[in-house]
């Protein structure tokens, strides 16, 4: 038996199930004219009547009523078979979203583990920044959290009711410079000696920089007074911040997370182990029906593994130095 054209039987279909070729229109993402014209077409193909148009409505005639419920069976059936192979060709990739800067700084620079414990996975990253929740919510999206990555590194409070969630890191920031700065005329050994060297700072402007705390909020919790918490200049973003300090520029509120490879090679430093919190933390979400996936299953015990054995993943713990009680 030859059979009618599919695009024919699918926009008969809609419209059927919709009594409406308005609506058959957008769910196929074509025009009325469009639909109404493979109707057409189809009703010439079989020889018979399919619709009765009546004033603003339209009626099925027996024989669409007769064939309807097994034409829907029929796509969705397509639909799963179609889902079903799309399993095997995604098997071993993994798309994974996340802040732009954990992504190139902490992410990236590890890369090379995962790809050795598992080369057969197909791993595809994306930094975005809807991944920090303050941003998302600025912005107004409501699209899911996960914006279609099978895993998401979300910047937030941890509050993702319907997804499995793994906290990584809390987030949090303390004093970080230039090892060049501990050397000089005015070597930097107590907060006090501060007040020989510039402060940088980064605007608020970024999502990232979300509750994070500034320099007067530093040096009151150190004890220091008589430096100026506003002096020095300001950056649009921590990581250019960092980068001044990295250069020997001055004294930054650094993130650790995002630099301890710069720690590592002893191109910066961390003067005063006083740290003070930032409003948000990492979190490593997923769906729960995704959660055996082979894929799925191997990156997050792996990142997992590495969170829990990151060196900077807690504060570090302060001594008293001079006037500064350093209570974290």
């Amino acid at each position: 038996m030859r059979l009618p054209p599919l695009n024919s039987l699918r926009a008969f279909e809609a419209t059927a199930r919709h009594c409406s070729v308005n609506k058959a229109a957008q769910e196929l993402h074509v025009t009325p004219a469009a639909v109404s014209h493979q109707i057409k077409a189809l009703e010439e193909f079989l020889g018979i009547e399919l619709f009765k148009r009546l004033p603003r409505r339209l009626s099925l005639t027996p024989a669409a009523e007769a064939c309807l419920p097994k034409l829907t069976a029929a796509f969705a059936q397509m639909a799963e078979a179609v889902a079903e192979a799309q399993q095997f060709a995604n098997a071993g990739r993994v798309l994974v979203s996340a802040p732009p800067a954990l992504l190139s700084k902490w992410l990236i620079p590890r890369l090379s583990d995962f790809q050795t414990r598992h080369p057969e996975i197909d791993l595809r990253l994306s930094a975005k920044q809807t991944m920090i929740d303050s941003l998302r919510e600025e912005t107004g999206q409501t699209v899911s959290l996960l914006e279609e990555a099978d895993l998401a590194i979300r910047f937030g409070d941890g509050d993702y009711p319907g997804y499995v969630t793994h906290k990584l890191f809390p987030s949090y920031a303390l004093p970080m410079c230039s090892p060049k700065l501990l050397q000089g005329e005015h070597p930097l050994h107590t907060p006090e000696d501060l007040r020989y060297h510039k402060l940088l700072h980064y605007a608020a402007d970024d999502a990232t920089d979300a509750g994070r705390p500034d320099w007067a909020a530093w040096l009151k919790a150190a004890g220091v007074r008589g430096v100026n918490p506003r002096r020095g200049p300001t950056f649009n973003h921590v990581m250019l911040a960092m980068q001044a300090a990295e250069d020997g520029l001055g004294v930054v509120l650094g993130i650790p997370l995002m630099a301890t490879a710069q720690i590592a090679a002893g191109e910066l430093v961390v003067p005063f182990p006083l740290s003070l919190p930032i409003g948000a933390s990492y979190y490593l979400i997923h769906n729960q029906a995704v959660e055996q996936e082979a894929g799925v299953k191997a990156f997050r015990d792996w990142i997992l593994d590495h969170a829990r054995n990151e060196p900077w993943r807690e504060p570090p713990q302060a001594p008293s130095t001079g006037n500064a009680q350093m209570v974290l």
